[in-house]
């Protein structure tokens, strides 16, 4: 099979593209390698992939159409990845336009050059953040999620809601997949635990959010990839049973799906920083700030749909990941 995994310089394109690789697919990475965290790492990230056998890169932007149109006619993919987005809940606060850009206009592009090029799957990162203001626990893709709380939520729902218009008009098989605070080797600068980590091993106090008082699901990126690669696997079909009467949001009739894939385990921040702490062998300062804007105090996910349709249930636990990151962090930074 041939694959495209955008955003293959990211966290979890990398690890998605050296999986594919693994079992002896070809992929063709692409990557804008913008500079939302340090590009360096980005490019530390692509030489774990660009010396092997099956796998070329391609540098280009999702919102310029020019570009794709000729890829995927030159290529012929199979199925489609979309690990590309500009992340970050807080950031959406203050550059609103990126997400705009990359989330929105990216997207749609992907979905015409699916749509006109026969794609098989298209599989895409959307995230736990579209439950926003939802309270009832674990979240489930069945609840109704119309209450964003950050515009990189809004534009994750929106990206859900355009693939299900091209699986009903064009009947492209999409799936969505709204991961739980992803973590792990290679992981982000600007998540809570590379954040933690940075500041315990320099003597820097950590800024702890809600007075420590949130939960998440945190899942570890091995247990994410084999879920991404199990869904992509996975065409979706229509829903028979389906209803406008009675509409299931994460089916429809067209072949459209979308998943849960967390945890199943959701901690407390305070443990997270425990963890941490033990496995590091300091102890860390802790600056305890009010709420901020866009966030929410807590996520949970269901996945009893996710192992139910592709058999899988994340599985790692918290002190297992917490430790991999930590000495993966150690080499990486040569401490």
């Amino acid at each position: 099979m041939k694959y495209l995994v955008t955003g293959a310089a990211g966290f979890i394109g990398m690890h998605v593209s050296a999986a594919l690789l693994d079992r002896g697919d070809q992929v063709v990475g692409f990557d804008n390698l913008n500079p939302y965290y340090t590009v360096q790492l980005k490019r530390d990230r692509l030489e774990r992939l660009l010396p092997r056998p099956g796998f070329r890169f391609e540098e280009g932007d999702l919102a310029n159409r020019q570009q794709l149109s000729p890829l995927f006619a030159t290529e012929k993919f199979d199925v489609v990845i979309n690990l590309a987005a500009q992340a970050g809940v807080r950031y959406s606060l203050t550059n609103p336009h990126a997400y705009v850009e990359s989330n929105l206009v990216g997207f749609v592009n992907i979905l015409e050059a699916c749509r006109h090029h026969e794609i098989k799957h298209l599989t895409y990162a959307s995230s736990s953040s579209v439950y926003g203001a939802n309270t009832a626990m674990p979240f489930s893709i069945h609840h109704n999620v119309d209450h964003p709380l950050s515009l990189y939520a809004a534009t994750k729902k929106a990206n859900e809601l355009m693939a299900h218009t091209y699986s009903h008009l064009y009947r492209l098989p999409t799936t969505g997949l709204r991961f739980f605070t992803v973590y792990g080797p290679w992981g982000r600068p600007d998540m809570a635990l590379w954040l933690f980590t940075q500041a315990i091993l320099s003597g820097q106090p950590i800024d702890i959010f809600n007075n420590g008082e949130m939960r998440r699901d945190f899942t570890y990126i091995d247990d994410i990839v084999e879920g991404v690669v199990r869904v992509a696997d996975q065409i979706p079909v229509g829903n028979p049973n389906w209803t406008g009467d009675v509409p299931d949001p994460a089916t429809s009739r067209g072949p459209f799906r979308i998943y849960n894939i967390g945890n199943n385990q959701p901690v407390e921040l305070m443990f997270l920083i425990e963890t941490l702490e033990r496995a590091l062998g300091q102890t860390a300062a802790k600056n305890y700030l009010p709420m901020q804007a866009g966030d929410v105090t807590a996520t949970y996910a269901d996945v009893d749909d996710l192992m139910r349709d592709v058999g899988f249930r994340p599985s790692t636990s918290i002190e297992t990941g917490v430790n991999r990151f930590v000495d993966w962090y150690r080499t990486y930074h040569k401490i």
